[in-house]
């Protein structure tokens, strides 16, 4: 994202180092998920899905598991430590607290979901660590804001499977559905109104050399719009990654964003 806004994409050195980045985090969470999995593995045989995950499945043994966090783990913080030490502090804090959300913290409601949105906060200083490229505050507001938008939605559908008696999770008694659908409201008004703010700011407008960002904005109501459509009346929104990759109407939505955001900004 980092290199998106600022243009960058054609620098091949700053294309290398996010590419080695993005492998580095992507490892991290890997040996992340893996422990939460640990964590969770009682409550995830109870789960229609999550039943299927290797370690609820027993198709991998804690041993295992237990093995591959230390490789990951060790290995991607060690890399970054040698190359990028900027890089290391960050993949440092967000493995911290994913061990505390893990085995804690994940379990205090709305904690909760603004850990988890912190973590998506802090690929984006990953990105900017081994680039150089200064974050602004609109990018780190508008990815918070989406991501707990994103996390209620995920969180909509554990309160979903608790109505039908199976509770998956034991902060789910801080969350129902009413809260849950006024809270998936506010956060979709709040991301549009930042998107929108963010393409008439002056800062921006000057930066991109454009008055007419604000066209972009018509893609961005319509992919909430759409998601809110999937998790309020499709009722589906067990995995925001799934809902994206098999909708056709948001990928085309996030491809038509994207077409005219970079149109508007290299060519009006």
């Amino acid at each position: 994202m980092p290199l998106l806004f600022s243009f960058s994409y054609f620098n091949a050195e700053n294309n290398l180092n996010t590419f080695i980045a993005f492998v580095l985090f992507s490892i991290l969470a890997s040996s992340i998920y893996i422990f939460n999995d640990l964590m969770d593995v009682d409550e995830d045989r109870a789960h229609p899905i999550k039943k299927n995950r290797p370690l609820a499945s027993e198709k991998v043994s804690e041993k295992t598991a237990k093995l591959l966090i230390l490789l990951l783990s060790v290995f991607s913080l060690s890399i970054s430590f040698i190359f990028y030490t900027q890089l290391f502090v960050v993949l440092l804090i967000y493995f911290i607290l994913n061990i505390l959300y893990s085995t804690k913290l994940k379990h205090i409601a709305i904690l909760d979901i603004f850990i988890i949105a912190t973590g998506f906060v802090l690929r984006l200083f990953a990105g900017s660590a081994v680039t150089g490229i200064e974050l602004s505050m609109w990018i780190i507001i508008m990815t918070f804001l989406l991501a707990i938008f994103l996390a209620l939605a995920k969180r909509r559908d554990d309160v979903l499977l608790s109505l039908l008696g199976q509770e998956t999770r034991k902060n789910i008694d801080g969350y129902n559905l009413e809260f849950v659908n006024a809270a998936m409201v506010l956060m979709a008004g709040v991301v549009v109104v930042s998107y929108i703010q963010y393409t008439i700011s002056p800062e921006v407008i000057q930066r991109l050399d454009t008055n007419y960002l604000y066209i972009t904005s018509f893609f961005v109501i319509l992919g909430v719009l759409r998601y809110m459509q999937i998790t309020f009346v499709e009722q589906d929104s067990g995995s925001p990654t799934k809902v994206v990759i098999r909708d056709r109407f948001l990928k085309l939505t996030i491809v038509f964003w994207l077409i005219s955001f970079i149109g508007i900004t290299k060519l009006i």
